[in-house]
């Protein structure tokens, strides 16, 4: 799949592999959601934020608008879309929910949900300065590219991983976010990047 395929084409396949699962939160720990928003576009691009420096988790990284789940959260789908509309201003009814993929840790500890959804148009943008430094869409199709993607060993948690590297004109992204982006070109564009060198059946 390329660029010039439609937009429905992408999302017929994330959703076909990942249906969302609105399920209420389970579970105690450090827990959070974030809202992976692809535009509906002939070629689609996703919603990042660079963290304000000042925050004390993950300050000035590439991220998705999200956060941590609070008492009044009913579901992943509630926590990614109430911190989207504190962070950039977007209200629920302005996104469809299309795909949640599969639960992953940040080496800060927060088992993190990526809520997937589609933008038809894009609403008004009001950035929280207080959580984001910056807020830009980028190609979905650039994190498809081979070339683009790195990846490094790295110590998450107890033990160690292959953590993926993509380089922007508006810095790196990389640990969770960029294994959800790749994941996602890997599904809605087969993409075929593999992402664990050592496990060969990833690898094929």
């Amino acid at each position: 799949m390329t660029a010039a395929d439609s937009a429905g084409s992408l999302f017929a396949r994330l959703q076909r592999h990942h249906a969302p699962r609105p399920e209420p939160w389970r579970g105690e720990g450090r827990q959070a959601a974030v809202l992976v928003a692809i535009t509906e576009e002939a070629e689609p691009r996703v919603v990042l934020g660079r963290r304000a420096e000042h925050l004390p988790l993950h300050p000035g990284e590439i991220a998705f608008p999200g956060g941590k789940r609070e008492p009044e959260d009913a579901t992943p789908w509630d926590t990614a879309l109430r911190e989207t509309e504190e962070e950039i201003g977007w209200p629920r009814i302005a996104v469809q929910p299309v795909a949640q993929l599969g639960v992953l840790l940040t080496r800060s500890g927060f088992a993190v949900h990526p809520c997937v959804v589609r933008v038809a148009e894009l609403p008004p943008m009001r950035v929280d300065q207080e959580e984001f430094d910056a807020v830009f869409l980028a190609p979905l199709a650039l994190f498809a590219e081979r070339a683009r993607l790195r990846l490094e060993r790295m110590q998450v948690g107890d033990e160690q991983r292959w953590v993926p590297h993509y380089e922007l004109e508006h810095g790196i992204v990389w640990g969770v976010t960029a294994r959800v982006l790749a994941q996602l070109v890997n599904t809605g564009m087969d993409a075929g990047l593999d992402l664990d060198p050592d496990n060969d059946e990833e690898a094929q």
